[in-house]
């Protein structure tokens, strides 16, 4: 179409939304009206049901200090004050993550030439406080899996031990993911969970949809898992499992939901007496334990999903201990050469 055409298009347009009261003036726009859009425009189309469900708590924030005041007035002082309101009786992480997506928000309203500059530019929230990661000792782990001998809950412990993969990987993990001959796991989807609906989605990143190696005994341990399930569904009449039947499942076959799975890994823990054993942190005892060994990063990387190896520097990077003197004696042995080698050469 001829711009002059796109033109007299446009013009019909707001000439339309003027003469029927829909078009809105942006300076009496206010922050909960902008808010709307964005989770209307862009936030339903963008993110995942889990992200939006978490953008619109931090929205909430927003809008219960400052919705009723006009989107052109806010002011980074008005954000200082909000942070410094939330911080009182939230947490660092949460008041972060609020300061977050109202930037992105506000970043939005400029695009969208609602606003000039974004007040979030000029603030910052407060800091959060650093806090070491409790990671299981490898005693600890095989008490853990010798407590769990016999509960639904083992494998998946032994699969998050042995792969860091993911709790809502391992729970989307089927049959069809593995190559026990050759000892593989496929991870290519993984479960996500919002407001009780549970649904599979793709990874993340390119860096999320691997294949991990499996221990030897974890390959063994899921043989005879396949023969357990089988037997089970066969004396219920169920049948033997289809190939894109769930790893971890309930005697009917049917997946287990994350936020359920989550809730009986805290309950069991308490009844074994490890009430501070996550999910998560048998994902971070597996990395710790390649970084004690001395695997490098860029594989360690790649085996826990992650997009860069940078992000798994940030999360373990203090893990990495030693390499300082080591990097010393390869210099000293490296300069040294240098001089017997030079011994050696005669001058004309």
């Amino acid at each position: 179409m001829p711009e002059r055409n796109l033109s007299e298009v446009e013009c019909a347009r707001l000439i339309t939304e003027i003469e029927s009261g829909a078009a809105v003036d942006p300076s009496r726009i206010t922050l909960s009206d902008f808010l709307d859009r964005f989770e209307r425009d862009w936030v339903a189309l963008h993110t995942t049901p889990a992200s939006a469900h978490r953008y619109k708590l931090s929205l909430d924030y927003a809008r219960q200090h400052l919705g009723g005041r006009r989107l052109q007035d806010i002011e980074p002082a008005d954000l200082a004050k909000l942070y410094g309101t939330l911080s009182r009786t939230l947490a660092a992480r949460t008041v972060r993550h609020c300061h977050t997506v109202l930037h992105n928000a506000l970043e939005h309203a400029k695009v969208w030439k609602l606003l000039r500059d974004n007040p979030a530019d000029l603030v910052k929230p407060p800091p959060i406080p650093e806090t070491e990661t409790q990671i299981p000792q490898p005693d600890q782990i095989r008490d853990l899996l010798d407590r769990l001998q016999g509960h639904p809950l083992r494998m998946l412990a032994q699969l998050a031990v042995s792969t860091g993969a993911r709790r809502n990987e391992l729970l989307a993990l089927r049959w069809s993911d593995l190559d026990l001959a050759a000892g593989t796991m496929r991870i290519v989807q993984a479960f996500e969970q919002a407001n009780g609906v549970v649904r599979i989605k793709a990874p993340k990143t390119r860096a999320g949809k691997r294949v991990i190696t499996l221990p030897p005994a974890m390959a063994t341990e899921l043989r005879r898992h396949w023969a357990e399930q089988q037997e089970q569904r066969l004396s219920l009449g169920l049948g033997r499992s289809p190939a894109d039947g769930f790893v971890l499942c309930d005697v009917a076959g049917c997946h287990l939901t994350p936020d359920t799975v989550s809730g009986q890994w805290a309950r069991a823990m308490d009844a074994i007496g490890m009430p501070d054993t996550t999910l998560h942190s048998l994902r971070h005892f597996h990395a710790s334990s390649l970084i004690a060994a001395g695997m490098d990063i860029l594989t360690i990387s790649r085996r826990l999903g992650h997009a860069s190896p940078s992000i798994t520097l940030g999360v373990y990077g203090h893990m990495i201990t030693g390499t300082d003197a080591q990097a010393a004696a390869i210099m000293d042995r490296t300069l040294n050469g240098s001089k017997a080698v030079a011994k050696t050469v005669k001058e004309p």
